[in-house]
């Protein structure tokens, strides 16, 4: 039995000593070089050595070595084994990883879960728990634990084991393989608890209502969440308003007031607020609407969309004009030619990066809650269309977890896709909403929003390149099986609980078979920012934004970070070196770059 027992570690704690943290870390450093021939059994061999040391150095329990002792003795050992290389990579990974602790202890954060740099911070700006000093008094595993806990305490109205869920749910977020949108995180197990990220809001034809929607908007940006609105209801400028005899200063003014409110108000105090604003292409106010972002400075906290049609598209095509139509009269007041309104689009879009285009008659097409009216607005980036008063709440799976030896995982990837429906299920009950309007139209449609993160890793570990028709055809078969999966975990939902109040007014109840579900949508391909960060992976369906850089950190403290998959390849195919990784961070990009490998550039 050895005599060391136990170690200290940093922080000055004291935790049983573990060989197997020795073989690991041994058995990295092997691959790191490409010594992948016999690896683990020469990681147990040396590991046994340096137990063998320890015992020598610290031959009575008393004595309790730390974390730095012995990692000392792991380099000696290496360096009696004329292990030069590995040698080498193991002391970069100690010197990388003292960098990393001194950039979470600058911000104040334990952590508890070995995260990477990028996550910490995240975490540390958003989503840990402060008291009211300001001090960070949580770890990015209790923050999981919380969010976990009141998440599954919904199970207990189903008559289901909580504490099972708890834990279920607590290892998707704690593997990093399943995140749940912003505000369940930042709000989940505090007095707070507003949960969902989405929501659509009415604006009406009068200050009343404008007025009312901007004080519900301030409440759900304080909260967390963020809002979109159709302003195509409001009167043009320069029309008459009858109770004043004046003349309406139109939707764009409005928005302008929206803005501000949203600058002044700060989602929870932690993140700014987002909204969608749509104007429909028949409005008369449509030109200033496109054109409304292109001085810098303005509508800045708002994503603009023309919300079009394909009537529209068609007088594009034919070059006809374009009728411009009074929302409160519902007459023809002037035309336009549609394409000059189409190349107007285009040329803001380009300079400015607004309008989008919303294709309402595809989204009422095809929207399962159709009989209940139209919808006719989104959520800020577009993702989620809702009816009036409708949120949503999202989560994502990270998929690029889901790989083992260039193979999908569909096993392990279905039971994570179940748990995840189930969470997100249970966030709409666990939910306090803003204001019972939206709490009533959200539980009598239960939408969820499942979608996946880490696309770009999950191919290169396939070895697919993104750009490819290879990726294309998998995308394909990949997607089908998540949303059927989805679905099925949605269906089985329906049969422990019930299906969403709302099926009755909706298409699945119009089949020839009609289906029992639990919720009217179930997956959302969304942007994942913040949550991607945290994940370690790649933003929704999107490339790697890069594969080497610098971070500034701690006022002037620079972090060469560098994507963890080619870092793993570079080692292993032996092109690795710091000088390459800074000579690409400064490029922006590994193509002609002189000593990686074509078929890795093709890849990356």
């Amino acid at each position: 039995m050895a005599k060391v027992s136990r170690i200290r570690k940093r922080d000055g704690s004291i935790e049983p000593f573990q060989p197997q943290k020795i073989e690991n870390a041994i058995l990295k450093a092997l691959l790191a070089v490409g010594r992948e021939k016999k690896a683990k059994q020469q990681a147990q061999k040396l590991a046994k050595q340096v137990v063998t040391a320890a015992q020598k150095h610290w031959p009575t329990p008393k004595v309790i070595p730390s974390v730095e002792d012995v990692q000392d003795i792991v380099e000696e050992t290496l360096v009696k084994a004329r292990l030069a290389d590995v040698v080498k990579a193991y002391i970069l990974y100690r010197q990388k990883h003292k960098e990393f602790r001194e950039f979470k202890t600058f911000l104040g954060v334990r952590d508890d879960l070995k995260m990477p740099p990028n996550a910490i911070k995240v975490l540390a700006r958003r989503y840990l728990l402060r008291n009211d000093k300001g001090q960070i008094i949580e770890t990015p595993s209790r923050l999981f634990q919380r969010v976990a806990k009141a998440v599954a305490s919904i199970e207990s109205m189903y008559k289901r084991s909580a504490r099972k869920a708890e834990q279920e749910f607590y290892n998707l977020m704690a593997n990093r393989e399943f995140i749940p949108n912003t505000p369940t995180l930042m709000n989940a197990g505090t007095e707070l608890s507003q949960l969902s990220a989405c929501f659509v809001l009415p604006v009406g034809d009068s200050l009343e209502e404008i007025f009312e929607t901007l004080k519900h908007t301030s409440r759900i940006h304080q909260s967390g969440g963020g809002t979109g609105f159709s302003f195509s209801r409001l009167r043009p400028r320069g029309d008459i308003v009858k109770s004043t005899k004046g003349v309406a200063s139109g939707p764009v003014s409005f928005m302008k007031i929206y803005d501000t409110m949203t600058e002044v108000v700060r989602q929870g105090g932690k993140r700014r607020g987002a909204n969608m604003g749509i104007l429909n292409c028949d409005h008369p106010d449509i030109i200033e609407f496109i054109t409304s972002k292109l001085k810098p400075g303005e509508i800045t906290n708002f994503n603009i969309s023309v919300g079009a049609n394909s009537q529209f598209m068609q007088a594009v095509e034919k070059d006809t004009d374009w009728p411009l139509v009074n929302p409160r009269t519902k007459k023809v007041i002037r035309s336009i030619r549609a394409r000059e309104l189409w190349r107007l689009i285009i040329d803001s879009a380009w300079k400015s990066g607004d309008p989008g285009m919303i294709w309402l008659d595809e989204i009422n097409k095809h929207n399962p809650t159709a009989p209940q009216g139209e919808i006719e607005a989104t959520n800020p980036c577009g993702e989620q269309p809702l009816h009036p008063y409708e949120s949503c709440n999202l989560g994502s799976i990270n998929v690029g977890k889901f790989v083992k030896n260039k193979k999908v995982e569909w096993e392990r990837l279905k039971r994570a896709i179940h748990s995840s429906v189930r969470f997100l299920d249970n966030v709409i009950d666990a939910n306090k909403y803003p204001i019972p309007e939206i709490e009533e139209i959200t539980k009598k449609n239960r939408r969820i929003g499942l979608g996946i993160m880490g696309w770009a890793e999950m191919l290169i570990q396939m070895g697919i390149p993104y750009d490819s028709k290879k990726a294309l055809d998998f995308a394909d078969k990949f997607m089908k099986f998540f949303a059927t999966e989805a679905r099925k975990a949605s269906n089985k939902l329906a049969e422990d609980r019930e299906p969403f109040p709302g099926i009755a007014q909706s298409t699945f109840s119009k089949q020839k078979k009609p289906i029992k579900t639990r919720n009217a949508t179930v997956t959302t391909i969304a942007p994942t920012g913040t949550i991607a960060i945290i994940a370690g992976a790649s933003s929704g369906i999107e490339p790697l934004f890069a594969v080497s850089f610098v971070r500034e950190v701690m006022e002037g403290t620079r972090l060469l970070e560098v994507n963890e998959l080619f870092e793993q390849i570079a080692r292993k195919r032996g092109f690795y070196s710091k000088a390459l990784m800074m000579r690409i961070a400064k490029k922006g990009s590994i193509q002609k770059v002189k000593g990686i490998p074509r078929d890795i550039q093709r890849l990356f």
